[in-house]
């Protein structure tokens, strides 16, 4: 009975979300939404600097009001946010109930929200309280690995060695049959950037098998931080924990909630500050999936010798570009401040320029590989077309992402494919459709449209469905050009591979000349496709397009 009743809200409150979204979309207003993501991205805090404390920032005490404003974009102002904003709209005479700070109460009052003061204060205070209880379970946890490794007289035996944050097991290494891995880490020990002579490369894909590229170790590490492994560093961790806490507790009764927010990555932060350097990786390494929010840790690991490095592993980055002109820059990219940037182009250093200002330290390095697998293409016999499509969601999903234009849907998605399938078709090549993932795994996930789409085109006769794990990279070589929905890595990565090479756009609403496409060619409509088809031999040089 109980599952029963909480299903049916949950479905109901999904259909006030969608309500709440056609409203915006009937009115024209879809751009609601994005006004108010990149109004709490710019927008500074407004906390004095002198209630930043010290004992709790650290390093990052210069940093503190932007560590606070990032750390409040990812915990705060995601999907749910988006959620509860649509569903305060889709719910008629209903007002936002969400945990904000007052500060971006006021923010999104401005944008013409209601705001239910009481409930969301009280809402705010309760999450406070949870990461003030969390920041204690964290130290908690520090104290009892720190006990444990200086009982076992732990000592560190990775030498010098780079970390590789947030990675999944297909960004390990996995050679194929010709030896090449598609990774990141394989990457990283072909980059010329990389540090000098180091000994061991570490990641967090805790229970991988342990595996070498080039002689080196690759070895899961349960933390980018190692425990503390002397009795004195321990000793300074706990007297710290002591006063952090003291000064959380007392500084969250006099309304100042920024350190108890903190309070977990302090506690992170703090264990860095107590570590030997030499114990700390030479590189850390954080990839695109997190732009927004740089660790607060991270500024004691750079004052102690490390470098932070963060990398894109795609380009598919900007909105597209409208008649009018350029839109703002989407939610979140303009509150970073990573101390090195590593970019594919310099179509991306500009955008990282446009994003964090001039003074951004940027290292243009080509294509960045990220994941692989050691599976190999399959045989085809006939002149073959890659082709790379975006997996649009179930609209109950598409609608929280807060998205002000309607592109990766249905309505572009099936077209794209079906006029890539026909032109393929009559001019006699065979689609070697590789998607995003395996729709069977990811249905209740994907458009059912789609699904439905999909299924029937798998059975036409040029097709050859290519495993969603194939690295593009073997795919793009096996191929005789390259076909990419707006604005996909792949077409980069094809170009760089000297293969023919564009991005198709279905709905003629992407605009030729859009920065976003990084100089590669846009072509609008089926007849425009069949025309490149027609007018692409195999073997022709690239031509870049430029804005």
């Amino acid at each position: 009975m109980f599952q029963r009743f909480f299903k049916r809200r949950g479905l109901n409150r999904i259909m006030l979300i969608m309500r709440g979204y056609r409203f915006l979309k009937d009115y024209n207003s879809l751009s609601r939404l994005t006004d108010i993501k990149q109004s709490l991205t710019s927008q500074s805090l407004d906390i004095n600097k002198k209630h930043f404390s010290k004992h709790i920032f650290g390093e990052g005490i210069e940093q503190a009001e932007i560590v606070c404003r990032q750390y409040l974009l990812i915990r705060v102002a995601g999907v749910n946010l988006n959620r509860a904003l649509l569903y305060a709209l889709g719910k008629r005479g209903s007002s936002v109930a969400y945990y904000l700070p007052s500060e971006w109460r006021e923010a999104i009052q401005k944008k013409g929200f209601k705001i239910a003061p009481l409930l969301t204060a009280m809402l705010w205070q309760a999450y406070v309280g949870l990461l003030l209880a969390y920041g204690v379970l964290i130290i908690t946890k520090i104290i009892l690995s720190s006990i444990k490794a200086v009982c076992n007289r732990s000592k560190q035996q990775l030498g010098r060695y780079v970390y590789f944050n947030a990675l999944s097991p297909g960004n390990l290494p996995l050679p194929g049959r010709d030896g090449c891995s598609h990774d990141i880490i394989t990457w990283y020990t072909q980059w010329a950037g990389r540090v000098n002579d180091f000994d061991t490369i570490c990641h967090s894909v805790i229970g991988a098998d342990r595996k070498a590229v080039n002689g080196t170790p690759v070895v899961a590490v349960p933390s980018p931080i190692p425990s503390l492994a002397s009795f004195s560093a321990l000793m300074r961790f706990i007297a710290w924990s002591t006063g952090a806490i003291l000064i959380t507790l007392w500084d969250l009764l006099r309304g100042h909630w920024w350190h108890a927010l903190l309070l977990n990555q302090a506690a992170l932060a703090a264990q860095v500050r107590m570590q030997n350097p030499e114990r700390l990786a030479k590189d850390y390494l954080f990839h695109n999936s997190g732009w927004i929010y740089r660790p607060l840790w991270t500024y004691e690991a750079e004052r102690r010798g490390s470098r932070i490095a963060f990398y894109f592993y795609s380009t598919n980055c900007e909105a597209f570009k409208r008649p009018e002109g350029y839109p703002p820059l989407p939610y979140g990219w303009k509150a970073m401040n990573w101390p090195l940037y590593l970019v594919w182009d310099e179509y991306q250093a500009d955008f990282v320029r446009r994003a964090v200002g001039d003074e951004a330290n940027i290292s243009v390095v080509s294509s960045i590989s990220f994941s692989t697998s050691a599976k190999e293409m399959p045989a085809f016999t006939d002149r073959g077309v890659a082709v790379f499509d975006i997996t649009p969601t179930r609209s109950s999903f598409y609608c929280t992402l807060g998205i002000d234009s309607e592109y990766y849907i249905p309505k572009t998605c099936i077209p794209f494919l079906h006029d890539i399938q026909q032109a393929s078709r009559d001019a006699g090549y065979v689609m070697l459709w590789k998607r995003k993932r395996k729709l069977k795994n990811e249905s209740s996930f994907t458009h059912p449209l789609y699904l439905t789409f999909a299924e029937r085109l798998s059975e036409a006769k040029n097709i050859n469905i290519i495993d969603p794990d194939i690295s593009a990279h073997r795919l793009i070589e096996a191929s005789s050009f390259v076909i990419s929905m707006p604005f996909t890595s792949t077409a980069l990565i094809a170009r760089e591979l000297g293969k023919p090479s564009c991005y198709y756009d279905p709905t003629g609403l992407v605009q030729k000349d859009d920065r976003a496409a990084h100089g590669i060619e846009i072509i609008s409509g089926p007849e425009e496709l069949k025309q490149w088809f027609k007018n692409t031999p195999v073997d022709a040089p690239m031509t870049e397009v430029t804005g």
